[in-house]
């Protein structure tokens, strides 16, 4: 079954406007099927296969000849100088989505863009399903423990394959197909071991000193290694927020998986009903609301605009964006039950934020029930449609 993902309308319409398209994307995402669905008049061309890639490689300009109009090229950084040759291609012949381009290495994809396509191309990134992909499906989870130990990566529902045996073919696909050919990496046992200290880490600031020395590296190496796993999608940092406020605050960005049922493998929760009880339930129903949200905003936007706001005495806001005039802000609780107290920080960001803003707040927590109570919103986890 191939399901309807919700960045398909301005997909469309920019592949009406632009030469190329661009979409990037975590692996096994969903990007070859979303473009081979959608444009299936297109001839594709995959960059993995090893004769496609030599012929690309030794003789580009030939290759854009016999693949010169309306083509997907897929994993399309594993050929970066042919970035040069699509350039003055789509230039000289001024067709629209021309070219259709996907890879689940964005700093490859990214470098080559900026340097030879820019102004060319338009941007998406496709993530693992949302909410809303899964409940047009009718495949959405019934409980939170069940959404965040399945993840929402599409082979999981299509085929219906077992978290426990997807989640550790993916990584070590991942390690091999992608890490591997990274002179950042040099020893996949020490990455190995270090993405799942990162795993253990979700939803706190970054510490590269604390992290490189767990993972037995050096710190410029945990940085580098971060973007790795940043660059292949496969984490996420939320920036800090710290303008317009003289108190001290956090300057350092939080950590996130992009797909929870992977973090939760990586974790060794073996069972939705292991997350009742781990240590991390918090951190990971955290990621779980950060990674939601940031889908429904790529499905806008290519780069939304999300922060966090934590000062020096603890007082934290777990995301925060910036509107025309205020601010909207959210907390996040994993309680299933409401309590007073969760709306504190709330009310201390109202209370120091600049008073002829708007704000507007939300509070979405690990229970059932939405409603309106006097400061905030209060949203349920599987409810978080038009929060930012």
């Amino acid at each position: 079954m191939i399901v309807k993902r919700n960045i398909e309308i301005r997909l469309k319409e920019m592949a009406l406007k632009f030469p190329i398209v661009s979409v990037t994307g975590p692996r096994q995402s969903g990007k070859t099927t979303l473009l081979r669905s959608l444009f299936p008049d297109y001839r594709y061309i995959s960059l993995e296969n090893p004769d496609i890639q030599d012929f690309a490689l030794q003789d580009p300009r030939r290759f854009l000849e016999n693949y010169n109009e309306f083509v997907i090229l897929d994993e399309v950084q594993r050929v970066p100088h042919l970035f040069n040759y699509l350039q003055q291609k789509v230039d000289d012949d001024r067709i629209p989505g021309q070219f259709l381009l996907s890879g689940s290495q964005n700093y490859l994809l990214m470098e080559r863009i900026t340097q030879s396509l820019a102004g060319r191309v338009a941007l998406f990134k496709l993530f693992p399903f949302s909410y809303r992909e899964l409940r047009k499906a009718t495949w959405m989870p019934d409980t939170l423990e069940e959404a965040i130990y399945k993840g929402f990566f599409p082979r999981i529902y299509n085929s219906e394959i077992s978290p426990i045996d997807y989640y550790p073919n993916y990584f070590e696909t991942y390690l091999q197909r992608d890490v591997r050919q990274l002179s950042a990496v040099q020893d996949l046992v020490l990455f190995r071991n270090f993405v799942r200290l990162c795993a253990g880490r979700i939803g706190q600031p970054l510490n590269y000193q604390s992290l490189a020395n767990d993972a037995g590296i050096s710190p410029p190496t945990a940085k580098a290694w971060i973007g790795v796993l940043e660059a292949s999608h496969i984490c996420y940092l939320l920036p800090p927020y710290f303008r317009n406020y003289s108190k001290r605050l956090s300057k350092s960005p939080k950590l996130y998986f992009t797909d929870t049922g992977l973090v939760a493998n990586l974790l060794g929760i073996s069972s939705p009903q292991d997350i009742q009880t781990h240590f991390a339930r918090g951190q990971l129903f955290e990621n779980l609301i950060v990674t939601e949200i940031l889908k429904q905003k790529y499905e806008q936007e290519w780069n939304p605009q999300l922060y966090y706001w934590k000062e020096s005495n603890g007082h934290e806001i777990d995301l925060i964006s910036e509107t025309i005039g205020g601010y909207t802000i959210a907390e996040i609780k994993s309680a299933s039950t409401l309590n007073n107290s969760f709306f504190n920080n709330l009310q201390f960001f109202q209370k120091h934020s600049d008073s002829d803003l708007k704000l507007k707040a939300w509070l979405i927590y690990g229970g059932m029930e939405s409603q309106q109570r006097g400061f905030a919103t209060v949203r349920s986890w599987n409810n978080l449609e038009g929060i930012f």
